[in-house]
């Protein structure tokens, strides 16, 4: 069952402050079920995911969302078949050269998370061009995870810790923080997750702590506008305390 109805939403305009959720995480989850249901090739169910984010990111900069991270390949996704991790490489190098320059020209700066190394260098160099030539813009920051795992990046944290030769009583939340692998990345207000899961796959562990959760059956390549405006509405019906009392 989903958290979030689209009928919940208004279907125009913005969703009024303060209770739209200005950072927001998406869980981008059901491209294979997707294409198996239709009887396509999983890099088909991909291929429609990318345009799902494109519809996404124009919907979040309708509604005044700031903050927009989303989870594209996970450290665990490379157990895949081999087949589907190289179509897989290619759409992301695609994506970067047809969806997201126009998303750029609207004002969003995009930056990727997690580790590059394992990645083709000539995706790598996609990646870095387009991040040098989003730095300027303002309007959202798109967020994209890849090869990315919430417990590699506190391992990760850990090391630069250890690295620094901080003293046991130097380690706090802001020095683990500050070690993450995109520090200036604000937690997410909310977290969506599509296909009708109820988990968060090892998504960004540390800057969950407080996110608020909404799950919807729709799979992510039809996921549209109307699944964010009812979630960004779910949202705004909750009260969070952040483990205090109101």
């Amino acid at each position: 069952m989903s958290d979030a109805s689209p009928d919940s939403a208004t279907s125009t305009g913005r969703i009024g402050a303060p209770d739209i959720p200005r950072n927001v995480a998406v869980i981008m989850d059901g491209n294979g079920r997707w294409a198996r249901e239709r009887g396509q090739p999983v890099a088909a169910g991909h291929r429609e995911g990318t345009r799902a984010l494109r519809r996404t990111v124009e919907a979040a900069l309708e509604l005044g969302v700031e903050s927009l991270a989303v989870y594209a390949f996970s450290t665990e996704n490379w157990t895949r078949p081999v087949d589907e991790v190289e179509a897989l490489m290619e759409i992301f190098g695609e994506t970067i050269e047809r969806e997201l320059p126009d998303l750029a020209r609207q004002g969003v700066r995009t930056r990727f998370i997690g580790r590059r190394d394992r990645a083709p260098e000539e995706l790598r160099a996609r990646m870095e061009a387009l991040e040098a030539e989003t730095s300027g813009n303002t309007r959202l920051q798109l967020w994209i995870a890849f090869d990315y795992g919430g417990r590699a990046e506190l391992v990760e944290a850990a090391r630069r810790l250890v690295a620094a030769g901080l003293e046991p009583g130097e380690v706090d939340e802001q020095a683990v923080a500050s070690r993450l692998y995109a520090p200036e990345m604000p937690d997410p207000d909310l977290v969506i997750r599509t296909s009708g899961e109820y988990r968060i796959s090892n998504f960004l562990l540390w800057q969950l702590a407080y996110a608020e959760l909404v799950f919807v059956d729709r799979h992510w390549p039809d996921f549209e506008e109307r699944d964010l405006r009812a979630a960004l509405a779910a949202y705004g019906r909750r009260g969070r305390r952040f483990g205090g009392r109101q």
